[in-house]
């Protein structure tokens, strides 16, 4: 694979033609095989699930205290103050990475700022992604959307890494309303639902 060009899954080669990248439609074309995809939102669409997501984030992460902050779940080995702070570093990273035309993976593994101790810490440094994303999507004009992004899994269109983005942070909304559960903290309203219904999540919650 590396031979072809590509530095990590996922990639498909046939002979030596090769797709790179999370792409179903080159796969498809490649194998010569039909392939219809699933239902794409638009660009506005996706903002608006993306910023419904963080906020019901930022409202869940205000209720959690220093010590709960320190929670690390059996299925992960990551504190929950890193958790939280990674939502958030999830949905920042799509401007960031538009902005660059390139996504490295160590944006990912960022932990949490050592000055973003308590819930309402890591809760008002995501009220500044809110606000930043506000502001990237209202003076985004629709060819930002076709930009081509070098992620560390492939090349991406920016439209599908927005879908990326806000199912990936969906994900992780799942897991802390989970974790909310388990620490004895209520939180200020259901999941979101609305926001994540026909983005390709995992079954999994892990």
């Amino acid at each position: 694979m590396e031979r072809l060009g590509i530095p990590r899954p996922p990639g498909v080669a046939l002979g030596d033609r090769v797709v790179h990248g999370w792409n179903p439609d080159g796969y498809a074309a490649l194998l010569g095989v039909s392939y219809r995809a699933a239902k794409k939102f638009s660009p506005a669409e996706l903002a608006s699930r993306l910023d419904r997501v963080l906020e019901a984030a930022q409202k869940l992460t205000e209720r959690f205290d220093a010590t709960q902050m320190e929670h690390v779940p059996s299925e992960r080995k990551r504190t929950l103050r890193d958790l939280t702070f990674h939502v958030f570093r999830v949905g920042l990273s799509f401007a960031d990475a538009v902005d660059r035309a390139a996504l490295p993976e160590e944006w990912f593994e960022e932990h949490a700022p050592s000055e973003l101790v308590t819930g309402a810490d890591v809760a008002r440094y995501g009220a500044l992604v809110r606000a930043r994303l506000t502001g990237w999507f209202q003076g985004a004009g629709g060819d930002e959307f076709a930009r081509t992004v070098q992620t560390y899994y492939g090349p991406q269109a920016a439209d599908d890494l927005l879908e990326r983005t806000t199912w990936h942070a969906g994900q992780h909304l799942r897991q802390l309303y989970v974790l909310a559960e388990r620490l004895g903290v209520t939180p200020p309203a259901p999941l979101p639902m609305e926001a994540l219904a026909g983005l390709p999540l995992p079954e999994a919650l892990w």
